[in-house]
């Protein structure tokens, strides 16, 4: 069956954006959010929804603001980090729940950190893909230039009209070609791109993901980047992300109260990508 025939598009309005979201499964089931990052969108997590509706759980994938078909608020202050988190809240509420099961990717992971250290008690579980816990992420970047050199990229995004326009032009083709070029071969089809190519065509959506990365840097609140984190909490770390590196997933389990961390070996950056069952039947066994 299509991941198109699993789900259904729904639109939901925030404190401050409206987002869509792809919802899948039993109404039934406990809520499981999964939270994408740069530069994809609900269909990131293709591999893992019919996983986790066959497992019995119910299912939301938002656009995360700035993203897809979700609205893309103008300026940087709408992706500070805190209002990333609220969308989450306010999805939480939206879903009628006081507790969900939370999981993200790159910059999903960032904010599902961020949730997790605001709102616990909104959290029964968290699980953490490719992205070490903000403290760590903030120090390994003060204290290592070999880390400052592999977030180059962070840097350049800082650039306006410059970094938006050459990641437009051509089709937003350097975006694909970053992916293809960090990820094992074949995690991603040449239909995966077709759909990613039509995301980041959709008007204002380079620039207000790249917003994200703008905010990280100039707005970045200092209240919660040490908070331990007390839900139980899953990381799965795939060894060969070019740009993040495995002492920052160790690192990030101090800040844990309850903690998993499981290895990757021949993963990317790209883990549910590259290895999609493993990746679920994992997330499956720590949300049951």
């Amino acid at each position: 069956m299509s991941i198109d025939a699993l789900i259904s598009h729904h639109t939901v309005q925030t404190r401050g954006a409206r987002l869509h979201v792809a919802q899948a499964g039993s109404a039934e089931g406990a809520l499981v959010l999964l939270l994408h990052g740069f530069p994809e969108f609900w269909y990131g997590w293709r591999h893992q929804i019919p996983a986790l509706t066959e497992a019995g759980f119910r299912v939301w994938i938002p656009d995360q603001r700035g993203y897809n078909l979700s609205e893309k608020p103008p300026g940087i202050r709408a992706y500070s980090i805190d209002r990333l988190a609220e969308d989450v809240t306010d999805l939480i509420d939206a879903a009628g729940e006081q507790q969900v099961y939370l999981a993200g990717h790159d910059w999903g992971a960032a904010v599902a950190w961020w949730v997790a250290a605001r709102y616990p008690e909104r959290l029964k579980k968290l699980a953490i893909l490719n992205v070490p816990h903000p403290a760590v992420m903030l120090r390994t970047l003060r204290a290592s230039p070999a880390q400052l050199l592999k977030s180059w990229y962070i840097f350049f995004f800082q650039l306006p009209w410059i970094s938006d326009m050459l990641l437009r032009a051509n089709n937003a083709r350097a975006i694909e070609t970053m992916m293809r070029g960090s990820s094992n071969p074949d995690s991603f089809s040449d239909d995966d791109f077709a759909r990613y190519h039509e995301a980041w065509r959709q008007p204002g959506a380079i620039t207000a993901m790249l917003n994200w990365y703008r905010a990280a840097v100039r707005r970045r609140p200092a209240t919660v980047q040490e908070a331990r984190i007390h839900v139980p909490t899953l990381i799965l770390w795939g060894v060969h992300d070019i740009a993040l590196t495995r002492p920052m997933a160790s690192a990030s389990q101090a800040y844990c109260d309850d903690s998993q961390l499981v290895w990757f070996e021949a993963a990317t950056h790209w883990i549910q990508h590259d290895e999609p069952e493993r990746v679920s039947q994992h997330l499956i066994e720590f949300f049951t």
